[in-house]
């Protein structure tokens, strides 16, 4: 496994089951909030798990869509909540079927490059997948939406995808993993989301163009019945094979500047989605 998972212990917070009141807003506020205390030293690396039932995460260049408000009105017309994040990348579909895991460390005395914060997380993904006996491949996958060098697939199909935040000292690598559910059904509907949202007219970024067909969950993929629950399991086996692992919650420090992070995404927010 690559070199930075072994740190001297991990702390997890763990908000896989907070339920449909927990907002994708308040995860991007709780990763800032952590990238600042690990990245300053105040706490050990952090993993976080999370779950957003029916959200759309947008990136930045789709709120610049020209048709945005008929795509978003489909989203909402299909029982989904936008947000725009606050870092790079395109829309990605989060529901009950799809974990989300955070891993965040510090680089205030040596420093993480990019291509390190992946190739990290893609040995902790192939690890805690081991038992499935999976030909996993990095790599960009044509069709899929969000894509990125580091997509995770298996024949072709991509099951995950990996996005950065760095923040004052630290890195937090954030990876989507569709356990369940359809990976094909997933990404029609971000296919007819740009079909909206664009109508055909020329934009100078390139917007995906959408195959369904190169998306699958895991459980699709390896023909086994598998879910949040039991990705949890693997997650929890993977990081203590590698380390001491602390259960943990948000500090009084953490949570202040929680508080700070989400008035800004909010604000984000407002702003992007006015019309």
């Amino acid at each position: 496994m690559d070199s930075i998972l072994y740190q001297p212990g991990w702390r997890v917070i763990d908000q896989s089951t907070l339920g449909p009141a927990f907002e994708a807003k308040q995860s991007f506020a709780i990763d800032d909030a952590l990238c600042y205390s690990v990245g300053s030293g105040e706490s050990s690396c952090a993993a976080r798990t999370w779950v957003h039932h029916d959200t759309i995460i947008l990136g930045i260049q789709d709120t610049k869509l020209p048709h945005l408000k008929e795509g978003l009105d489909y989203l909402t017309s299909q029982g989904y909540h936008y947000v725009v994040r606050n870092s790079g990348g395109l829309a990605v579909v989060l529901d009950e079927g799809v974990l989300n895991i955070s891993l965040i460390f510090p680089e205030k005395n040596h420093r993480i490059s990019i291509d390190q914060g992946y190739a990290a997380m893609v040995s902790f993904s192939e690890k805690m997948l081991e038992a499935y006996h999976l030909t996993i491949e990095a790599r960009e996958i044509t069709g899929s939406y969000c894509p990125g060098r580091y997509d995770l697939s298996v024949d072709g199909k991509k099951f995950a995808g990996i996005s950065q935040r760095r923040l004052r000292h630290g890195v937090a690598v954030q990876i989507y993993l569709c356990v369940d559910g359809s990976g094909s059904q997933r990404a029609a509907l971000i296919k007819e989301f740009y079909k909206r949202s664009l109508q055909d007219e020329k934009t100078t970024f390139e917007y995906p163009v959408i195959q369904p067909e190169t998306m699958a969950s895991l459980s699709e993929l390896t023909g086994k019945p598998l879910d949040v629950g039991k990705m949890m399991m693997h997650f929890y086996q993977t990081l203590q094979s590698i380390s001491h692992v602390m259960p943990s919650q948000l500090t009084l420090e953490e949570v202040k500047r929680f508080e700070e992070s989400y008035k800004r995404m909010v604000d984000r927010n407002e702003k992007a989605f006015r019309f």
